[in-house]
């Protein structure tokens, strides 16, 4: 008898409102420490969540503050403080170092015949006490509020506000645009800056120097015609409004706005803070020449850290220019810079170099290197998209991070002095850590597990050498979701999958089975290869999976070789082998588990997305007689094809096997090869029917990709249905999108499977 998977449209329905009310923990922020009328000491704690919001079809924020009570060596007593409450229009905030004063960047939505409006705020403990109308004062374009340029830094002294934004780009004119008459010269009339509005600075420019450290670039400036439709680059995927960013300072107390000079112009900056003694800027600087790649999961563009002294306007190199870098912090005594550093070009994630510049002896040491394997017990190496906003401890000499190690995730403390590591979660329940912030010692981090959502965590770091001792509180419990139970598995190739240069690699899958039901019954599987590929899914809280478990379905996560947090060899191991070692550990993954889980092997479906899409179209090609239903997310179909449109040509070539210079135009060699490991070239196999859903703004893997492959199989009789999603671009991350997306997926897997 075939088990019964929820059918009903109005359930899946329900099921999906239950479980995406579920909400996401994003930020943490601890207050100063305060003292009890009998010594005791505690602070707050100030925490930022997000939540899917259905009924309005949007994600919402809102925060929540606890109390923290401690003895400096471990926690006394923690609590909530109050209910939570929504955060409105809020796109970035910072508390300052006294934590006296906090700083808002607001937008305010458009009104009748106004275009948003951005506000930046600063709140003392009691009321606001500044506003600033960006928009008014015209001296930039929007401000940034992306983690991948955007910083809302305070200056030491908490008297200056630096950020980053679009440079403003002159008017253009028509040819035949009407010209009023000029009846007057005044400065309202010309639009030139009063005197007035000229920039207060921080520091005074050195003797000759050309204009100082700031420039008021507020005046409106008329471009010659002809300039109206030229092209302007941008960064890619979610970043397609990022042009020309540059460095911004608010002079709190002079309410004045002033664009930083002295950034080379073959520099995009971004990721910037004060540098001790608030002498000059740190930033990282990206190349954009010869032209802009897509940024956004790329830590492979070439990148420097630089130094811009405020008096003078010198800009220095900090780091090495033919590298990759980013996420750099200071360390509390002001005296060292940690930050991340790649190879340039290759893969677009890697296992990451930690490395640290000295402020005053200028010498560059490299603390933790790339680790070609991962063995248990040891250092996994670094696989992260950033490192913790607050990542020092007190004593300035070590430092908090979190990395996949194999298929899930963990908290290290590094001694940046001798390179050593702990892990400060090797004793706790398995799953996916973050860190959040540390301060003071006080560390607040995420826990979740692919059957239980995000819970908060708190603990006290102990003195070096006893870091192992670590123990974590649960501030904000999250209850675990009935019906799931998980468990990772570790798979090795078969000596005719073995890659003949990176031998000896294993890898992992988490199975996801639903823990209840009748006895005897075997599950329908369904098959989920993660994208990238250089990525990986680790043991923490994934809605889509966790929704098809409670419907009735086993869910196999493949980190097939090419994922991180196995070593670098194995990220190394799959450019040049997409579309076999990948497909080939995927499939062999299937059928292990087949083999040996009470599962129907009649009943075995795939979804994707991206890479994991081309997987899944690799697979019902090659695979014909394994699969009876298929479900993909923006998948790259044909490589050949997607080179000249997508923001990341070098994925295109790197991932099979080919150099990539931005010169370079492949020879019909490389074509030939690109398209001989797309999955197009299996099409004339599929039998299995194929949901195809699109993000019409989808910059990394063009929409026309999923529209040749729908093409392809309508003309080959297969069934194929395909859901467009406007407004929506690569991750279909849409409030409307993923649940409409989700409630298709689940439908088309009941209606195929005959569940």
């Amino acid at each position: 008898r075939v088990p019964q998977v929820q059918p009903r449209a109005e359930e899946l329905s329900e099921l999906y409102r239950e479980l995406s009310q579920h909400p996401g923990l994003s930020t943490a922020c601890l207050g100063p420490d305060l003292t009890t009328q009998y010594g005791g000491k505690y602070c707050s704690l100030y925490t930022e969540w997000s939540q899917r919001d259905l009924a309005r079809a949007e994600n919402i924020k809102f925060c929540r503050q606890y109390l923290i009570f401690h003895d400096g060596a471990s926690i006394v007593y923690s609590g909530p403080a109050g209910t939570c409450s929504e955060i409105k229009d809020e796109l970035l905030s910072r508390e300052s170092p006294s934590g006296m004063l906090k700083a808002v960047l607001r937008k305010v939505p458009a009104q009748e015949k106004e275009k948003e409006k951005q506000f930046l705020e600063v709140w003392d403990q009691n009321r606001k006490v500044k506003s600033i109308d960006l928009t008014a004062l015209d001296k930039h374009g929007s401000v940034y509020d992306d983690d991948q340029f955007g910083c809302l830094a305070w200056s030491h002294s908490e008297t200056h506000l630096l950020y980053v934004a679009e440079k403003k780009r002159p008017k253009a004119e028509s040819f035949f645009q009407s010209k009023a008459p000029e009846l007057g010269t005044s400065d309202e009339d010309t639009g030139h800056p009063k005197k007035e509005d000229a920039p207060i600075k921080v520091g005074s420019p050195h003797p000759g120097s050309a204009g100082g450290w700031l420039c008021g670039c507020g005046a409106d400036q008329t471009v010659p015609q002809g300039e109206q439709f030229v092209y302007h680059e941008d960064w890619g995927e979610t970043l397609s409004t990022r042009s020309v960013p540059v460095l911004c300072v608010l002079d709190i107390e002079g309410n004045s706005i002033s664009v930083l000079e002295g950034i080379p112009e073959h520099l995009s900056p971004g990721q910037a803070f004060w540098s001790p003694e608030d002498t000059g800027v740190v930033f990282v600087g990206w190349w954009h020449e010869p032209f802009r790649l897509g940024l956004r999961h790329c830590t492979n563009r070439r990148s420097a850290l630089f130094y811009v002294d405020l008096t003078g306007g010198r800009c220095e190199l900090l780091s090495e220019d033919t590298r990759a870098v980013w996420s750099p912090r200071l360390s509390p005594d002001g005296c060292r810079i940690v930050y991340l550093e790649n190879n340039v070009l290759g893969p677009h994630q890697q296992c990451s170099q930690l490395r640290m510049y000295d402020w005053y002896t200028k010498h560059t040491s490299t603390v933790l290197e790339a680790v070609p394997r991962q063995a248990w017990g040891a250092f996994p190496g670094i696989y992260c998209g950033a490192l913790p906003g607050m990542c020092w401890a007190a004593d300035s000499r070590r430092i908090l991070l979190d990395t996949a190690q194999r298929s899930q995730q963990d908290v290290f403390v590094v001694d940046t002095a001798t390179g050593t590591t702990t892990s400060l979660t090797a004793d706790s329940p398995q799953g996916s850590w973050s860190v959040l912030t540390i301060d003071r010692d006080l560390l607040v981090a995420r826990f979740s597990t692919p059957s239980c959502p995000p819970m908060l965590k708190v603990a006290v770091l102990p003195a070096a050498g006893h870091e192992a001792q670590t123990q974590w509180i649960c501030l904000q419990d999250a209850p675990p979701v009935p019906g799931i139970s998980w468990g990772i598995r570790t798979l090795q190739p078969t000596p005719e999958q073995e890659n003949p240069q990176y031998g000896g690699l294993d890898f992992d899958a988490i199975l996801m089975r639903p823990s209840e039901g009748p006895a005897g019954q075997k599950p329908p599987l369904v098959v989920m290869p993660h994208g990238g590929p250089h990525s990986v899914f680790t043991a923490g809280w994934m809605l889509y999976p966790a929704a098809l478990c409670r419907m009735g379905f086993a869910v196999l996560l493949v980190n097939y070789r090419g994922s991180l947090g196995f070593g670098q060899d194995s990220v190394a191991s799959l450019p040049g082998n997409v579309g076999t070692q990948d497909v080939g550990d995927v499939q062999l993954c299937v059928e292990r588990v087949l083999q040996e889980e009470m599962l129907d092997a009649t009943r075995v479906a795939l979804v994707g997305g991206s890479h994991g899409g081309f997987l899944a179209c690799h697979l019902i090609g090659q695979f014909p007689d394994t699969y009876r239903a298929c479900v993909v997310r923006n998948p790259v179909v044909n490589i050949a094809s997607m080179v000249a449109t997508t923001d990341i040509p070098d994925w295109c070539l790197t991932e099979t096997g080919l150099p990539y210079k931005p010169e370079a135009l492949p020879d019909p060699a490389q074509w030939t090869e690109m398209l001989h490991k797309s999955p197009i070239r299996y099409a004339d196999q599929v039998r299995a029917p194929v949901l195809l859903m699109l993000g019409e703004d989808d910059r990394r893997v063009p929409p026309k990709q999923g529209l040749e492959y729908y093409r392809a199989l309508k003309a080959r009789g297969v069934p194929t249905r395909l859901l467009w999603y406007p407004g929506n671009n690569h991750a279909l991350a849409g409030v409307e999108a993923e649940a409409d997306g989700f409630m298709n997926m689940a439908l088309w897997l009941l209606k195929h499977l005959q569940c």
